[in-house]
């Protein structure tokens, strides 16, 4: 019995290093992109009926999981505030050093509103460098305006 999202989480991660997939082998087989397909693997999305199949078929899941599948999840994936992993860390050190600057620049530029995380992309790419290989991160949101009333 399958007691919480994460479950399903667990077992797609199994599976995925079992089979040696890549995500965007994953993503493919659903027809989405790489970004959004591992953020619904990893529990932050919810897939529809035809999706949530197809991954049950490429993962070997149980009738059970592909239903959890097509549950709205609880957002957050992070376990704690301040993440200790050091990739997810370098991002939160980002926003600590640089959140102030893209909060100004975005209100001088768009007005007073936020960025939206649901009408949202993201596209991250190696970048080839003499120097050493970069990771180039694209992320695009609607601007929200706040509105009076």
């Amino acid at each position: 019995m399958i007691s919480s999202r994460e479950d399903v989480t667990k077992m797609i991660l199994a599976a995925k290093v079992s089979k040696g997939l890549k995500w965007s082998q994953v993503a493919d087989a659903i027809g989405l992109s790489k970004e959004w397909t591992t953020a619904g693997c990893l529990g932050q999305m919810t897939f529809d009926k035809a999706q949530a199949e197809t991954l049950g078929k490429l993962f070997d899941l149980s009738d059970e999981a592909v239903a959890w599948l097509q549950i709205v999840p609880y957002k957050g994936s992070l376990p704690t505030a301040v993440p200790s992993d050091p990739l997810i860390y370098r991002w939160y050190e980002i926003v600590s050093v640089y959140g102030s600057t893209i909060k100004e620049l975005i209100h001088e530029e768009f007005g007073d509103g936020i960025m939206s995380a649901i009408d949202f992309s993201m596209d991250i790419q190696r970048q080839a460098d003499p120097k050493g290989d970069r990771v180039n991160v694209v992320l695009s949101g609607k601007f929200l305006p706040y509105k009076s009333y």
